[in-house]
Formats: structure tokens, C-alpha cells, sequence
């Protein structure tokens, strides 16, 4: 068994629940940063912030404040990666996963392909963010020293 150390089972149901539990994470977090960032500037709450293309933009102040949700949606999600996935090396593989179906869920809800070039600028962002910083919190978990004098001192 010495050459089977930290060897996994492929879990199909497991990998699937921790998909459906980050999306969860990703779409729940990001109505709150949404709904703070409505809040700051008194504007009306709707679906189109999360799903349509053309609010995310510079020229707009809501379109930066939207993009700012974006932005810390990732570093929230990187946080969720840290607490249920907790493996460095599949941090990039549910992060390029949920943007997946995100691009998925908008080009549903606007009927078209998405044209407009700041979507595709704050979304490479956001799955570099959520990406590096979550492997950068498992890698750290991951590495912590075990220790190895965990039992009773005995004195002989």
C-alpha cells in the first residue's frame, strides 16, 4: 500500500454535487455582491445584472459597480473552493466549470452568443482570480507540515 499514498476513487456522484454545490455559490454570492452594490447606488434589482451581456461595461457607472461584483464573486467563490473542493489541482477544473455554465446560462437567457468585449474581459478575470487564489488556499492547506508526535509523550 506504500505506493497508493493520497490514491482517490473516481466518484462520479461526489464530483457532481461539489459542480452543483459551487454553482450554488457562485450564482448565491453573486445576487448579494448585487444586491449590495444595488444598494449603494439605488438601483432596481433585476435578472439582466447577472445574465445579460451589455450591463457589464466601462463607459456606465452601474456597468463598473457590476463588474466590481464580478470581480468579488471570484475571490468569495476561491473561497469556496478552499472549504468543499480543498484539492489544488482541481481548483482551475471547477473554476473553468462554473464560467462554463454561467456562459451557458447567458447565452440562454439572451438568445445570442455574448459580442460584447468587456463580458469576455471581466469573466478571464474572474476565472483567473477564483482560479489562482483558490489554489493558492488548497495548496497551502494542503502543504501544512503533519505532525508526527500526535500521541502521548511517554518518558522512558
Amino acid at each position: 500500500m506504500a505506493g497508493h499514498f493520497r490514491s482517490y476513487i473516481w466518484d462520479p456522484i461526489l464530483i457532481i454535487s461539489q459542480i452543483v454545490l459551487m454553482q450554488c455559490i457562485y450564482y448565491s454570492f453573486l445576487g448579494l455582491w448585487m444586491a449590495g452594490v444595488d444598494g449603494l447606488v439605488q438601483n432596481s434589482r433585476s435578472l439582466d445584472q447577472i445574465f445579460s451581456y451589455e450591463v457589464l461595461g466601462f463607459s456606465t457607472p452601474q456597468g463598473r459597480l457590476s463588474m466590481m461584483a464580478f470581480i468579488l464573486n471570484s475571490l468569495t467563490c476561491a473561497l469556496g473552493l478552499w472549504f468543499f473542493i480543498r484539492r489544488g489541482k482541481q481548483c482551475l477544473d471547477f473554476t473553468v466549470t462554473v464560467h462554463f455554465f454561467h456562459f451557458l446560462a447567458c447565452w440562454i437567457y439572451n438568445s445570442h452568443l455574448p459580442w460584447v468585449l468587456s463580458w469576455w474581459l471581466i469573466n478571464v478575470v474572474c476565472i483567473a482570480l477564483m482560479a489562482v487564489i483558490g489554489e493558492y488556499l488548497c495548496m497551502r492547506t494542503e502543504l501544512r507540515a503533519i505532525p508526527v508526535n500526535s500521541g502521548p509523550k511517554s518518558n522512558l
